[in-house]
């Protein structure tokens, strides 16, 4: 795991990085003494894992944390207990409370792992007996019936989940790849770089776009049009 220390206080950040290393399972990625060092380390490396300090000067901990769309596994240290609620608001794991010795550390170390199997699990789970798959998305992993997603949309590192019953898309921190291996071939199909369309969801078909409904419409890349095209003749009537 990828993991990244963030404290203010030097001596304070070199005890937490050397407990770190100490972690089989942890690889140290960085040791920031701000805020925005740790943001500009995480522009550049996928982080499984936060170990920041709250109380810091400019940007603290808490705020830092809600500032991330998709953030990592999170766990807290500081010297005053009066922040530990607002540490599980954000879904923190765990929060140590200054000062704390190697026992107290890898006791929450092995929460990090459980929480990060957890979520590999969910994240690579295939489609199951009941056509249903996990994703995490804003602090919590959704369960989504395969059958109602209508679109998948590729926006950076991560994918918007267009489904029948949701009013917004769902978003997770997940490749195009991972999802177009999840999900059954039969099914879906990948039109476009940015697109995967569940093809019972189609209702018209132009030269280059899909139409699902009154405002839903999808480009038609030219690498993926062969394959839906040989998709239409199969269902073709007619001459």
């Amino acid at each position: 795991m990828k993991v990244l220390a963030i404290d203010d206080e030097p001596l304070a950040l070199q005890q937490l990085a050397s407990y770190i290393r100490k972690i089989p399972f942890f690889e140290l990625t960085a040791a920031c003494q701000s805020a925005f060092e740790a943001q500009a380390v995480m522009e550049k490396e996928s982080i499984d894992a936060l170990f920041i300090d709250i109380n810091m000067p400019d940007l603290n901990g808490l705020d830092f944390v809600r500032t991330l769309d998709t953030p990592p596994i999170i766990v807290f240290t500081t010297a005053y207990s009066d922040y530990a609620v607002e540490g599980y608001k954000v879904d923190a794991v765990g929060y140590l409370l200054k000062p704390f010795g190697m026992e107290e550390f890898q006791q929450v170390a092995n929460k990090v792992k459980a929480r990060h199997e957890l979520l590999q699990q969910a994240e690579a789970s295939p489609i199951d007996d009941d056509d249903a798959i996990f994703l995490k998305s804003e602090y919590k992993i959704i369960r989504i019936n395969v059958d109602e997603i209508r679109y998948v949309e590729a926006m950076s590192e991560y994918l918007k989940i267009y489904t029948d019953h949701r009013p917004k898309p769902i978003v997770a921190l997940l490749s195009m790849k991972k999802m177009e291996e999840r999900l059954p071939a039969s099914t879906f199909m990948r039109i476009h770089r940015s697109y995967i369309v569940n093809l019972r969801k189609i209702a018209e078909l132009s030269k280059n776009r899909v139409l699902l409904g009154a405002d839903e419409s999808l480009p038609i890349g030219d690498l993926y049009r062969e394959p839906l095209q040989q998709y239409i003749e199969r269902k073709f009537l007619g001459k």
